[in-house]
Order: structure tokens, then C-alpha cells, then sequence
């Protein structure tokens, strides 16, 4: 039986470019030229190259390792060749290229049994790159090696705009899937929590608690599904994973192999061809947007969704933990009559002064910012969008400040960047609330953990 959880406050973003799900297009895999692994996608982890360029790697081999605990690793999404190691300013690894070759196979991890201990399920997970792909809160980091969590949530729904929901393309292993909520509960003394849409088509997996919510965004937001489940108190860590590392983990545990693909949404008003495509993690955007006859000139291509995702050009990667590439206008240059003050219905806004609020048409918005920032405005507009039971406002204030006791009294454990990113949207102030709030984590951790 699944417990229902209605989320009131938010807001879904009505944007054309929206991608058809169509089972024919999953079922053919996209062209993999190359694919990147890049360590600034997993907060917390301080790579160190594992391979070097000309390496020969089978898919799951290790590309990079977690100094700090150098069992932890990320690995290759294909197998291939290493055609570069790039790295940025005082030889940060930016990230590490593999190309497909003929030749490697991929690799197989040896698989503990049913009465495996926690430590054996851990370390298969650190060398395969699963445990990396968790998220720890407070921090939202990667998990540390001596983490006990409360609980485990698993994120199986997306409410972002134009995402595809996670459950849609279906074909889920239930033995699989049990298996690996099996090897969860191992980690942790308390439950194992799957978190579906309104009406997903989704089984209910034995061991795990099954919860349903609505789908106004930001409710396909952990951190939203966290606060009305169980809250997270000072002192206390919960683990959260996405459902793409859920069936990798199962999928790991039964066969010994990883399954490093993922459904992807490529979509936006700049898209003729909006489609959804089976693609490996990391995979080079030209592969993705290979259907798409003829780039517009002049767009933004972002890895993700427009609230959170990462800008990335077209000789980009597909970045983690995304599967969704969009692409919109750039409009840098365009000018508009009265600017922000237009009552046009063609203006996207949240605000009820503006005739485009009541309508129910699909806007097609750019990535012009339509005002320069200024002074924080108290609004409220957060308290609305924010279903979070914290004062944001005044936590963003404290973050500025870097005001230690009143960040942990105002719920800075409770926080990632991605729950101020529909604020950020509505923000008349303009401020970068998911970079305030990043460094906000940061410090708190620097300061709390050494």
C-alpha cells in the first residue's frame, strides 16, 4: 500500500519543446562517438586519475578515484580508449574522455551473496561507482565511508519542466529491484523509501515503503519528498539515490555487470525534433542532438532541466546526474518593447499581475535574465515555491552572513541547491540562490568536519 503526500506550494512551468515518449525511440540506442566522466558532478568527491590517455578500459572500469578514500571510484560509462585527460587550473581534472574500440569487454564484478554483510554491499558499490552516484544529506554530498544512515530515499519521479517521468518506459526487473532495496536495508537501521508520481505505473517493491505524491513541482524533488516523510534533524544523515542507480544496483547484483545507459529527454521550444533516446551516462551532445537536422543559431544548450541544469556547449557532455538535455533561445541581444513592465501574454511569469498567468498556453522562453540584480527584495515569492517547512528568506540571509548558528537553526542540513531553483526562477531580486546556497554547504562542512 502506498502512503499519498499532496504538495501545495509550487509551480509547473508550462514550456513548449515537450519530448514524445515513444517506445521505439528507447529501444534504439543512440550513437555513442564518446562519452566524459566529470568529477565537479559528484560533490565531495576530490578525484585523482586512475588511467591515463591511450589507456585501453572495459566498460565499469575504474577512470578516477576519491583520494580521501581511494576505494570509492567512478568508472566508464563505455568501454574504449581514453582520448584525453583534461584538466583545468593547477591540474584540476575537468573531466576524463573515453571513445568507443573494438576490443574491450566490459567488466565483471563479483557478486556477494544473499546474506552478504553491510561492509561487502558498500564496497561493491564504492568500486563499481554506485556509491558515488548517492547523495548525503546534510551536504549533498557523496556518502563518507563511516556513514549510518537513518534512512535511504529513492527519487523515482522527476516534476521538473519538460522531464520524462522515470516510471514511463517501464521494463523494470521486480526481482532485480527487491534485490537491491535488499542490499539498502543492509546500510541503514531504518526504512528504505521510494518515492513514485501520482499514478506512476510503477510496482511496489517488497522492503521499501512505498510513497506517492503529487505532481506539482518541486514535489519530484528529494528534498521535498524528505520534509514530508521524515524530516532531517541536526545530527542525523539519510542517503538518496535516483531510480536509474536503483536498477543499476540490482541489475549489479544479479548479473555482475553494470548498465551504464539511461533514458534521455531531448527537448525545448529551440527543438524541431524533441525526442526521448536511450544514451550512456556522459554521452557527447552532438550524439544526442545527431536527429536534429539543423542547430538554431544563437541557442543555450543545457545538460538538465532550465531550473537546474549545467550549459554546456555543443561539443559538450551529458552531465550527471542528468538525463535530460534542453535547448532553448539565447537572445542575448533581443530588445523588447517596455522590457519588464509588458503586459504581453507571452511573458512567462508567476505573478498574477500578469495577464500570461491565467492563460494555458506553452511559452517559449530564452535565457535572457530581464533585469540586473539587485538589493534582496522580501517578497515572500519563496515561501511559495518552496514547500520545504524552513524560512528561506532569512536561511539565505544567514548564508551571506555566514552566521553558523542561525544557518543550522533556519534548516541548512535540509537543503541542496536544487530546492531554491523554482525561487530562483521567481526571484525579483535575481540573486544566484543555487551557487548562495552551494557555498552555504560547503563552508558548513568545512567548518563542521574539518
Amino acid at each position: 500500500m502506498r502512503t499519498k503526500y499532496r504538495v501545495s506550494k509550487g509551480l509547473n512551468l508550462r514550456l513548449s519543446g515537450a519530448a514524445p515518449l515513444d517506445p521505439s525511440d528507447i529501444a534504439t540506442e543512440s550513437r555513442c562517438s564518446s562519452c566524459a566522466i566529470t568529477p565537479d558532478d559528484f560533490p565531495g568527491f576530490e578525484p585523482k586519475a586512475a588511467v591515463k590517455e591511450g589507456d585501453l578500459v572495459g566498460a565499469g572500469a575504474p577512470l578516477l578515484f576519491h583520494k580521501a578514500d581511494p576505494e570509492v571510484k567512478l568508472t566508464a560509462p563505455c568501454g574504449g580508449r581514453v582520448s584525453a585527460v583534461v584538466r583545468g587550473e593547477r591540474r584540476k581534472i575537468v573531466r576524463v574522455v573515453v571513445e568507443p574500440a573494438e576490443g574491450t569487454e566490459a567488466v565483471t564484478f563479483a557478486t556477494p551473496d544473499k546474506d552478504a554483510s553491510a561492509e561487502e554491499i558498500a564496497s561493491l558499490m564504492k568500486t563499481s561507482g554506485l556509491w558515488a552516484m548517492m547523495r548525503r544529506r546534510p551536504f549533498d554530498t557523496i556518502p563518507l565511508a563511516g556513514d549510518e544512515p537513518r534512512d535511504i530515499f529513492v527519487n523515482a519521479m522527476d516534476t521538473a519542466p519538460l522531464a520524462t517521468d522515470p516510471t514511463a518506459a517501464g521494463g523494470f526487473d521486480k526481482r532485480q529491484l527487491e534485490t537491491a532495496v535488499a542490499a539498502l536495508r543492509k546500510l541503514t537501521k531504518g526504512n528504505v523509501y521510494i518515492c513514485v508520481a501520482e499514478g506512476a505505473n510503477f510496482v511496489d517493491v517488497a522492503g521499501a515503503r512505498m510513497c506517492e505524491f503529487t505532481r506539482l513541482h518541486p514535489a519530484g524533488l528529494v528534498g521535498t519528498q524528505i520534509d514530508a516523510i521524515a524530516p532531517i534533524n541536526k545530527g542525523e544523515t539519510v542517503w538518496t539515490l535516483n531510480l536509474d542507480t536503483l536498477v543499476r544496483l540490482g541489475r549489479l547484483l544479479v548479473t555482475g555487470k553494470l548498465d551504464n545507459k539511461v533514458v534521455c529527454t531531448v527537448c525545448g521550444p529551440a527543438l524541431k525534433t524533441p525526442r526521448v533516446v536511450r544514451a550512456f551516462i556522459g554521452e557527447d551532445v552532438r550524439d544526442l542532438l545527431a536527429a536534429e537536422k539543423e542547430i538554431p543559431a544563437n541557442v543555450r544548450i543545457i545538460s538538465g532541466n532550465v531550473l537546474t541544469g549545467v550549459q554546456v556547449g555543443e561539443d559538450g557532455y551529458l552531465r550527471y546526474p542528468y538525463t535530460q538535455l534542453t535547448v532553448i533561445a539565447e537572445s542575448n541581444d533581443d530588445a523588447e518593447f517596455m522590457g519588464w513592465a509588458s503586459m504581453s501574454p507571452s511573458k512567462l511569469s508567476v505573478s498574477s499581475a500578469f495577464p500570461s498567468s491565467y492563460n494555458k498556453r506553452e511559452f517559449r522562453p530564452d535565457a535572457r535574465l530581464n533585469g540586473g540584480r539587485r538589493a534582496m527584495i522580501m517578497s515572500e515569492v519563496y515561501d511559495k515555491l518552496i514547500p520545504i517547512d524552513i524560512m528561506p528568506e532569512f536561511l539565505i540571509k544567514a548564508i551571506l552572513a555566514r552566521d553558523i548558528d542561525r544557518m543550522e537553526a533556519l534548516g541548512i542540513y535540509e537543503v541542496a541547491p536544487e530546492d531554491f531553483a523554482l525561487a530562483e526562477f521567481a526571484d525579483p531580486s535575481k540573486l544566484e540562490l543555487q551557487r548562495i546556497v552551494r557555498e552555504g554547504l560547503d563552508f558548513m562542512r568545512k567548518e563542521t568536519q574539518g
